[in-house]
């Protein structure tokens, strides 16, 4: 049996995702998918609006038939971890034979040869990255002036899709991964059609992007139905259920006064032992914290705001402060070395034959619950499940624990 990888958020899992399923199959000829699915908390420093179990069987019933956990030390970084992280998991499975990824030319030959050159990180690419950093870009602009500059001065400046694109951005560090990997995995990409990642107005009549339908059910007459042209019936189905059982839908909002409370009692110095917290950003939390004018996660993003300091580097910093993620969790040199267990949220009946096979396969243990296995990483992931719960709408008890209680996800 051949598996094709993919690499996803699912949030919520709509029309444009379930083409990319499809295409996946159909270009690499795979008889089965396997998912590496961010947890709770998602690459742009948000927490996921449905539980990663909701996700889970989402996901499943569209045709993914085995889907691991990234680990939240990966799913809330910038590109070149959260890429890394993710192959790492793909790789670590030894069932994956090809990965696929949306993008937005849809050409693997052009990444390819640009991942080529710029994978070893020559110098003067590096030089060029660094220097774009100082001016205050966030790291996608900067990866994206130098790597052009570099190009170009190396002759090669009539690419067939531009660097500025998130997704061949993310696309080309995951080539970078799989070859600091040396993995075996074979990349493809399917072009992205209709909707450009992070659009937020609608289009299209079947499709949009997820932070468009995000937008359209959080509004002022926000409602699950306006989500039903964009989404699989089965989507819609397992958001009803979570809307009507108390777990969704979840937003920053909700966990505003736990994390005011963090920030207000921590000192400048302690801020500053938070992963993302850097050139001192800590200061710059605690002075707008006198100005805010309302205490909630969006009036507090709109003063730090900065050309230096994105929305989404603040999410991330954020998130890091609210989870207790310290600089030493987090380091460049502890997250080059991977993962060192795979997690399993669910599978169907086919994934389950291929769970037989990564069990005799797999690089590090796989797991099917926090309580099977001790790792840093492990511990963190079940930390932040119990922050989420108490941020439901309508949180149970024990729901803190599901990590170590839940059982996978079986359709």
């Amino acid at each position: 049996m051949s598996t094709v990888g993919v690499i996803v958020e699912y949030n919520p899992l709509h029309n444009g995702h379930l083409y990319h399923l499809q295409q996946s199959k159909k270009i690499t000829g795979a008889d089965g998918v396997v998912a590496v699915m961010s947890g709770h908390f998602l690459q742009r420093g948000e927490p996921a609006m449905a539980d990663k179990w909701a996700r889970t069987e989402m996901a499943l019933l569209a045709g993914c038939d085995l889907v691991l956990e990234l680990p939240v030390a990966f799913s809330s970084q910038p590109a070149q971890w959260f890429a890394y992280g993710a192959v790492a998991v793909l790789e670590a499975t030894g069932i994956v034979d090809s990965l696929c990824f949306g993008s937005e030319s849809g050409d693997i030959a052009s990444l390819l040869q640009v991942s080529a050159m710029l994978a070893e990180e020559p110098p003067a690419f590096v030089s060029s990255l660094e220097a774009e950093l100082k001016t205050g870009l966030p790291y996608p602009s900067a990866f994206a002036n130098a790597a052009a500059a570099y190009l170009r001065d190396a002759g090669k400046d009539d690419l067939s899709f531009s660097l500025s694109q998130p997704n061949h951005t993310l696309g080309l560090h995951y080539l970078f991964a799989l070859r600091k990997l040396n993995s075996r995995i074979v990349p493809h990409t399917v072009r992205r059609e209709k909707s450009d990642y992070g659009q937020s107005d609608i289009t299209d009549a079947r499709i949009a992007s997820a932070t468009a339908l995000r937008k359209l059910l959080f509004g002022e007459a926000g409602s699950l139905d306006g989500l039903a042209p964009f989404v699989p019936p089965t989507t819609l189905e397992v958001l009803r259920r979570e809307t009507d059982e108390g777990r969704a839908p979840v937003h920053w909002e909700h966990f505003a006064r736990p994390l005011f409370h963090e920030l207000f009692r921590q000192s400048p110095e302690r801020l500053a032992e938070y992963a993302e917290v850097a050139e001192g950003l800590e200061h710059r939390i605690k002075n707008v914290l006198r100005d805010v004018q309302a205490y909630t996660v969006s009036s507090l993003l709109d003063e730090l705001k900065t050309k230096r300091y994105t929305r989404t580097k603040l999410q991330r910093t954020l998130l890091r402060i609210l989870l207790g993620h310290r600089k030493e969790l987090l380091t460049a040199s502890r997250l080059a070395n991977g993962v060192d267990y795979v997690r399993v949220l669910g599978f169907t009946e086919r994934g389950r034959g291929m769970l037989k096979t990564m069990r005799g396969k797999a690089t590090v243990p796989v797991v099917g619950s926090a309580a099977e296995h001790d790792s840093p990483y492990l511990e963190m992931d079940a930390q932040a499940t119990a922050a989420y719960a108490l941020a439901m709408p309508a949180a149970v008890a024990g729901d803190a624990y599901r990590d170590f209680t839940k059982p996978p996800i079986r359709v």
